[in-house]
């Protein structure tokens, strides 16, 4: 046993600000108590006082718990629809400068690839997106750009032969046009003031983390993050349940708009 886990969340707390109350337990202490035995800690408290004292093991913590998974174009399906159903219907309501959020952002391929799909329509230097994670080392990889080929299995052939560079047989790296356009902020849902005016939102393969009260907790500030017919774009298992009760309506599956 390493202690008492209730001890622990208020510690981590104090510590980081991160409410770890807010996360599904049984996956979040599960993820957790594997990364401190891993190290050979025999206690919560013994690892609390190195996160305490020690940088590195600090910053392992945080983008081990942040659980940062991402690809371009992950869902290649819901990125057509996206492209074919969502992107029309903003620019018929608010035109095409679009205010978009892409928030828990991770590595930045997300909004690396709402940038690519507005390219199609529009001017580099006319597209502007937010893009904000809980994780600041996540935030810092995604300046610099540079992905795996893996993560760009889906990615439309002709956004990798215009926008990246290649380093080397593994690496290539996201052109400067495209990461001019992104601009990167720490940002904790849970716990920061949430920005306004948005066209679109995309939150996707996050929220699946988080208790019933965190997700309506959320999902309520998103909704006064929106203009009044914007979009929230959701991840392919979070299906908002009572959509309308939270002030949203189903617009096409995993796009909610906003009532």
């Amino acid at each position: 046993m390493l202690g008492s886990y209730e001890d622990f969340k208020d510690a981590i707390f104090r510590l980081t600000k991160i409410d770890l109350n807010s996360y599904k337990e049984r996956q979040m202490k599960r993820r957790i108590d594997s990364l401190i035995t891993k190290h050979g800690i025999t206690s919560y408290r013994s690892y609390v006082q190195l996160l305490e004292t020690d940088k590195l093991f600090y910053n392992e913590f945080i983008n081990y718990i942040t659980i940062n998974v991402s690809e371009f174009y992950r869902n290649p399906e819901q990125w057509k629809v996206l492209e074919q159903d969502i992107i029309p219907y903003l620019f018929n309501c608010f035109g095409k400068q679009l205010k978009i959020w892409s928030a828990a952002c991770s590595t930045g391929e997300e909004p690396y690839s709402l940038v690519m799909l507005l390219s199609k329509y529009m001017p580099l230097n006319n597209i502007k997106i937010l893009a904000t994670d809980i994780d600041q080392m996540v935030i810092e990889k995604a300046k610099i750009g540079m992905y795996h080929y893996k993560s760009l299995k889906d990615l439309p052939k002709e956004h990798i032969d215009k926008y990246f560079n290649r380093v080397n047989d593994k690496t290539l790296q996201i052109s400067n046009d495209i990461m001019s356009c992104v601009e990167f902020k720490h940002h904790d849902l849970l716990l920061d003031p949430y920005p306004t005016g948005f066209d679109l939102i995309v939150c996707r393969n996050v929220l699946i983390y988080f208790t019933d009260e965190a997700k309506t907790k959320i999902y309520n500030n998103f909704r006064e993050s929106l203009k009044t017919g914007g979009v929230l774009f959701v991840g392919s298992t979070e299906q908002m349940l009572q959509a309308n009760q939270l002030g949203f309506r189903s617009f096409k599956s995993f796009f909610y708009m906003k009532q």
